[in-house]
């Protein structure tokens, strides 16, 4: 094993931990224990919504029922991961890599229990620290051009999610070209049909607050994805001021020419940014 923290692979919203299969792979290449988790909310631990699998499909109710995930919030699975890292550590910190709004959960998880961080990687995410909601930043001016919401079939405050319908066969380009336009075809058809149509109402609301003492005491690392049609490289630089104004030691930036999906089309890259930042973390703790 190479002398390197445990790594947890953290999804987005609409993921689950399958996403991070090319990467895993890499990592046990190299020797370095990785754990890719569901969030609460998200793959195995998302019960189903009715609608997606009736048939005859019925758009309209597909648009207007009530989320069975609405009420996950940040903070409330970042609870459910911090006993997931616990247990992967075995106590001791891991490194956290963090993927899209999976980046806001892994900020609850380091202001919540920073013992168990050894590091944060966030790849293109959400790093909400200063009390803005995470659905606050879609609108700002640096993420002009973005080309996901153009995705939602319902009003979020109506069904309490962000609901994406990744069957619709009319959409599956503009699905593509919003998160994984540089995949081949059939990485990107594959991975659509895995994902799940909604993202919590609760993630998007919550105003998350974080302290110097905590979470500015985590190194922290940021991927920016140059060809991002989701979170749109301006928001991702924006994210990276942010994180250093409460952070005790600024960020390591990984630029990347990838779209918001590095781990289809950019593996390995995205793997060396994980290794190189779970050794450096690791010789931090233990003072090296």
């Amino acid at each position: 094993m190479t002398d390197s923290q445990p790594v947890v692979l953290v999804h987005g919203f609409w993921h689950g931990g399958w996403c991070w299969s090319r990467v895993t792979e890499q990592l046990a290449a190299r020797g370095i224990q990785s754990v890719a988790v569901d969030l609460d909310g998200h793959g195995l631990r998302s019960p189903a919504l009715r609608a997606r699998w009736a048939r005859p499909f019925d758009a309209t109710a597909f648009a207007t029922e009530s989320s069975p995930v609405a009420t996950v919030t940040a903070s409330s699975a970042a609870a459910a991961l911090a006993d997931q890292v616990r247990t992967i550590g075995d106590g001791r910190p891991c490194l956290v890599v963090a993927h899209s709004m999976g980046g806001a959960v892994a900020t609850a998880l380091a202001e919540l229990v920073p013992e168990l961080v050894g590091g944060l990687v966030y790849v293109s995410a959400i790093a909400p620290v200063s009390g803005v909601p995470a659905g606050s930043y879609a609108a700002y001016p640096e993420n002009a051009g973005e080309k996901l919401s153009r995705l939602l079939v319902a009003d979020p405050a109506v069904v309490g999610a962000a609901r994406v319908d990744f069957g619709d066969p009319a959409s599956r380009e503009q699905i593509k070209e919003a998160f994984c336009h540089d995949a081949d075809d059939r990485t990107a058809a594959a991975a659509i049909a895995l994902l799940s149509p909604d993202g919590p109402l609760g993630m998007l609301r919550e105003e998350l607050t974080v302290t110097a003492a905590r979470y500015g005491s985590i190194p922290h690392t940021y991927v920016t994805c140059a060809q991002d049609n989701a979170i749109r490289l301006p928001l991702q630089h924006r994210f990276i001021e942010e994180i250093d104004a409460v952070s005790a030691t600024p960020a390591t930036v990984v630029e990347l020419d990838t779209s918001h999906s590095p781990f289809y089309s950019q593996p390995a890259a995205l793997t060396e940014a994980s290794a190189t930042a779970a050794s450096r973390s690791a010789a931090q703790t233990a003072g090296v």
